[in-house]
């Protein structure tokens, strides 16, 4: 995340700096970053609104404060001109030049004089203008609003109100420090009056002192135990956990969401190496690593084999005089995790999961589409027409991995871990004795976790995600909660994206129509079959623009794909992508499109009467029609054998006859009949160049 923002605008002579804390109750980590992002993208949006230039804004945050600071602003505000544009001429002058009383009004409004005023053309119409300069006031006189803007502009996820205010913060306001210069600049919110004044460490270095100048705020506050910028803690937060991870002989389990996390929650990072029984390594790794991380903000050590080490790494907010009490501190606090863990892990063993497949019949998987059981037998039914298509000498595995799908939410370790969901249910298929790709499955069918994540590998376990994933989309459009704008509260948008990467990873012979079809010949409530089926149909070819586009394709292409692509096999969609890539590069692929093109523009949308061999009179319509038959009898084959660039090539062998026919022929004949069996050639033409893609939606090369 970068915290800079450059103005290239003319700087004046005279150059300050301008300097906001707003001093907090600990914040949420979480919150942080994007605080830090709407401070440095608002104070650019206001300052450029008050005239005030600039040459760079930084921003920083810990749990503590937001600190803004920027440079290259002029003492005085630059000076502008502004042109007001008043009544048309004719309205503002009399024939004889002189001013109306609409010239007189308006320049009275404006503070000018009539005779100050100017012509200007605008829309074609010439209008009276008052010229007004403007002149710039002192920065300093303009920042108490600026400011005051700023920190009620940040937003966030939650906020609150305290005392009696009534201002909404993310936590509450302690001190505001505002400096221009080396002055204060003087503002104040619910009482909380601006001043030169800061805090250091709440518990290191807890009392107020002044900052002198702005340029040493930083260096100020690092003398006072905290850290301001954030990617110095980081920087601090990664080298200690490299260097404490080889000193104990491994490597860190780096986790980019836990280091974010961890950087913001403290002001000065003093990273510190501690351990735990080995005897909590036989526990599931992916079990201890949740623990030490979501719990406790932790971080584990593997070896160099990728083994998890019975030692792990604290990020105190102290000094290092301080590393012996926060170590003895951790230990006692993740040995306690643990065992509750090791219970729940235990007490979870004791029950098969297939034993447990009737208790989801006593848990909701969502008001209106019934319990776990059902959305399983949902799955299941799913998986098993997939395993029927592509894997039908491993269908009672899949079935059986379908069954077992959804047992592990039902136990402890689940419950107090969902994101552990699917990964338990392997470690607990492996103790049950479970064949171990049925055990797999249970994992990948969570798989990818996010776009472009990491995909199912066995087959077992990429059907299976499909169907859980599909299962979901088909359910929850069912009774309409349908992705609306940034809401989309199933994550469904993902799910649906993870169908289109795994079936293109695996290369299944599959269209997204029979899969939805499938999915909602399990519903049996759906009020509007066709309208539910229209929608789900119309959400998946937004994610094939989305998928394509993502690896490259023009958006021509994609387009001219589209309108095809919910009956095709994704694979299919694929490499007719690329053979109008290929086909794009051609010299002749300019004069094709143009010739195609001309023959969809002048076919209507309406039905046309079927085209009739005898009526062809002219010799350039027959010669037409037979290179179509010769043409339609090659593509057959072709496109079976999914070799769509030699189909395209041989279609474009209509281009001569296309442009002959033009050339020589009136479509528009005065016969009725004549006329609608060239339109219907033109449009057996179209019919065929559209089993391939919609051309018209192709644009020229050049």
């Amino acid at each position: 995340m970068n915290n800079t923002i450059g103005n290239n605008s003319s700087l004046i002579t005279h150059h300050s700096s301008l300097l906001l804390e707003i001093g907090t109750e600990e914040i949420p980590a979480r919150f942080l970053p994007g605080a830090i992002q709407g401070l440095k993208e608002n104070a650019a949006t206001f300052l450029k609104e008050t005239y005030i230039d600039f040459s760079e804004i930084q921003t920083y945050a810990t749990p503590r404060r937001l600190s803004l600071i920027a440079t290259g602003l002029p003492v005085m505000q630059e000076a502008r001109v502004k042109e007001i544009f008043g009544p048309p001429k004719k309205a503002a002058f009399d024939k004889d030049g002189r001013p109306t009383k609409a010239a007189i009004g308006f320049a009275q409004t404006q503070g000018v004089s009539v005779e100050s005023l100017t012509i200007k053309s605008k829309d074609k119409g010439e209008y009276v203008v008052a010229v007004i300069e403007e002149k710039g006031i002192p920065v300093k006189d303009l920042l108490p609003e600026v400011f005051k803007r700023l920190v009620l502009s940040i937003r966030f996820p939650k906020t609150m109100r305290w005392g009696n205010g009534s201002m909404r913060f993310a936590r509450p306001i302690h001190w505001l420090l505002a400096l221009f210069g080396n002055d204060v600049v003087h503002f104040e919110i619910d009482e909380i009056k601006s001043s030169n004044m800061t805090r250091g460490h709440r518990f290191l270095s807890p009392g107020s002192f002044k900052v002198e100048e702005i340029s040493t705020y930083k260096d100020s506050l690092k003398n006072k135990s905290v850290i301001l910028d954030h990617y110095e803690r980081k920087h601090i937060i990664l080298d200690g956990i490299r260097r404490l991870s080889a000193q104990a002989g491994g490597m860190p389990v780096e986790d980019e969401e836990l280091i974010e996390t961890v950087n913001f929650l403290v002001e000065y990072p003093v990273p510190v190496l501690c351990s735990f029984l080995e005897d909590y390594l036989k526990l599931p790794k992916e079990l201890l690593i949740t623990v030490m991380k979501d719990h406790q903000k932790y971080f584990a050590i593997k070896d160099n084999e990728g083994k998890l080490t019975n030692n792990f790494i604290v990020i105190s907010n102290t000094k290092v005089d301080n590393a012996e009490a926060v170590r003895v501190g951790a230990e006692r606090v993740i040995k306690a995790r643990f065992e509750d863990a090791r219970f729940y892990f235990e007490e979870d063993s004791k029950k098969p999961l297939y034993e447990r497949i009737e208790d989801l019949k006593k848990v909701t998987f969502h008001d209106g589409l019934g319990s776990l059981y059902e959305k399983t037998k949902r799955i299941a039914s799913i998986a098993e027409f997939l395993a029927g298509r592509f894997l039908p000498s491993e269908k009672d595995k899949l079935s059986r991995a379908a069954w077992l799908s959804k047992t592990d939410l039902i136990t402890g370790s689940v419950r107090e871990f969902p994101e552990l969901q699917g990964i338990m249910g392997k470690y607990y298929a492996i103790l049950d004795g479970e064949d171990s790709e049925v055990a797999k499955a249970l994992e990948e069918h969570y798989l990818p976790a996010h776009s472009g994540g990491k995909l199912p590998q066995t087959e077992i376990g990429a059907l299976l995600s499909i169907a859980d994933k599909i299962d979901n989309i088909a359910a929850f459009f069912s009774i309409g909660l349908i992705p609306t704008g940034s809401e989309d509260p199933f994550a469904l948008r993902r799910q649906a994206l993870g169908i289109i990467a795994i079936i293109l990873d695996k290369g299944h012979d599959i269209s997204i129509k029979d899969l939805i079809d499938k999915a909602l010949e399990n519903l049996s409530n759906i009020k509007d079959f066709a309208e539910v089926r229209k929608d789900i149909l119309q959400f998946f070819e937004q994610r094939f623009e989305s998928v394509f586009s993502d690896q490259g394709y023009g958006t021509d292409l994609i387009y001219s794909i589209l309108p095809l692509s919910l009956d095709l096999q994704l694979k299919d969609i694929k490499e007719r992508l690329n053979a109008l890539q290929k086909f794009k590069e051609l010299a002749e692929y300019d004069n094709f499109l143009l010739a195609i093109k001309r023959v969809n523009n002048i076919i209507p949308k309406a039905e046309i009467l079927e085209l009739k061999t005898e009526l062809l009179i002219e010799e350039s319509e027959k010669k037409l029609k037979e290179s179509l038959d010769s043409v339609r009898s090659g593509l057959t084959g072709l496109l079976q054998n999914r070799k769509y660039y030699d189909a395209i090539q041989l279609l474009s062998s209509l281009n001569d006859p296309v442009n002959q026919f033009f050339d020589r022929v009136l479509v528009m004949d005065k016969r009725d009949e004549i006329k609608q069996n060239r339109l219907a050639l033109l449009k057996e033409i179209w019919t065929t160049a559209y089993q391939i893609a919609d051309f018209s939606k192709l644009k020229e090369s050049r």
